[in-house]
């Protein structure tokens, strides 16, 4: 079972877990993305992200469908967050449900890795002499 969001309010990690949990799993992993206090050593004040939403829930969709099928995924979470974010605010939860650790594992890290270079997701770095538009990747 697959469950793709895109919100403008805080996430919760709890909630993407209870949504991925099944008794037929051995293994359910979880990948939370917060805002770091910095990037490069430069001291980052918040980030700001923006969707182009149909576009990023589709490309989540096609995701999270390729780690059902390929890891025999019981339930894939992707919620992602859009709009201001303070430092440690969640930005992206995944959680994994499989049968196995191994599969749970590989499948919620393809998630997040095909994510960042796929999904039409920007951010913003605001800092305090300045701000830049990246890539949200490393």
């Amino acid at each position: 079972m697959l469950n793709i969001q895109i919100k403008e309010i805080p996430l919760s990690a709890q909630e993407c877990i209870d949504l991925a949990a099944d008794p037929a799993s051995g293994g359910a992993t979880v990948f939370i993305g917060t805002v770091r206090n910095q990037t490069k050593g430069r001291p980052v004040l918040r980030l700001e992200f923006e969707a182009y939403a149909p576009m990023a829930i589709s490309e989540m969709t096609k995701i999270a469908a390729e780690v059902e099928q390929r890891w025999q995924a019981h339930h894939v979470v992707i919620h992602h967050r859009v709009g201001s974010l303070a430092i440690g605010e969640i930005a992206v939860v995944i959680a994994v449900s499989t049968p196995h650790r191994k599969a749970a594992f590989e499948a919620c890290q393809y998630a997040i890795d095909t994510l960042k270079e796929t999904v039409p997701i920007w951010k913003k770095e605001i800092f305090e002499d300045g701000e830049v538009w990246v890539a949200a990747h490393p």
